[in-house]
């Protein structure tokens, strides 16, 4: 896959993609795995496969934006993507909404059939996902067969534990790298990128490094693509101080609770293709 540049993002994303450091994956695309690719994914944990580490390097720059599969122990993230996988095999063809992210997008559960009864859905959310996951998944049949009108991106909440190491600028481009991604395989659908939400508290530096992403996402230029719209639900998630409003998250201050969802649907209702 290409790697577009803001200036280019448009153009490129009608082109195949080169990531900026190649997968080391013994199957870099393609459903069903092979054998050495289902070996490599299951084990070694996620850190052991990160860019560079093949030819001994520390390339953290590169990590939100190269695939790679996700880790619990030995297959129990793979057996998440292939649940997946059978769900995307088994609604082949149109549908309205594709929903892709981590745990935020797949615990829309019950809220999203209570604000959207008759849009047709699949959700590919898995909790835990950073965007180099989402981007494995893309090019290992997740979402194979599909034809979504609207496509609602939401990744990058848990690329903020990497910030240290990876930079800011980097996990605003893995998002922006599976907005390409999206772009070219559903290259007639509308795409709704949703920035990271605010979760913790303004001392945290988990939240200051959300704020700093989303800022560094506009510089991205997204909707330079017409068929690219970004959606900012900070303002909806906060107070007037700052603080997130503690009534649309659960006690964990990151998931939200069935009124988070309600307010993310109420913002996003709007953008969805008729």
């Amino acid at each position: 896959m290409r790697l577009a540049t803001a200036a280019s993002f448009l153009a490129a994303t009608a082109l195949a993609l080169d990531y900026p450091h190649p997968p080391a994956d013994p199957q870099p695309t393609g459903w069903p795995l092979t054998p050495a690719e289902r070996a490599y994914v299951i084990g070694k944990p996620e850190y052991e496969r990160r860019p560079g580490r093949e030819i001994n390097k520390h390339l953290p720059q590169f990590w939100p934006s190269v695939p790679s599969a996700g880790f619990f122990g030995g297959d129990a993230w793979l057996k998440l993507h292939e649940a997946h996988v059978r769900t995307a095999q088994a609604n082949p063809g149109p549908l309205d909404v594709l929903l892709v992210g981590d745990s935020i997008t797949i615990q829309w559960g019950a809220s999203w059939e209570k604000a959207f009864p008759n849009r047709k859905a699949v959700n590919i959310g898995i909790g835990g996902d950073k965007t180099q996951n989402v981007l494995w998944r893309l090019d290992h049949g997740g979402v194979d067969g599909l034809r979504p009108k609207t496509v609602v991106l939401m990744i990058g909440n848990n690329n903020m534990f990497f910030t240290p190491e990876t930079g800011v600028p980097a996990a605003a481009r893995g998002i922006r790298t599976c907005a390409a991604n999206l772009r070219e395989k559903f290259p007639e659908a509308r795409l709704i990128v949703v920035k990271i939400l605010p979760c913790h508290s303004p001392k945290d530096r988990f939240y200051q490094d959300i704020v700093a992403t989303n800022a560094e996402l506009d510089q991205l230029s997204l909707e330079q693509d017409p068929k690219i719209r970004v959606l900012d639900l900070t303002k909806d998630f906060l107070n007037a101080d700052g603080t997130i409003r503690a009534e649309l998250y659960t006690p964990d201050k990151i998931h939200l609770s069935p009124a988070g969802y309600e307010a993310y649907a109420q913002r996003l209702r709007p953008l969805l293709a008729p």
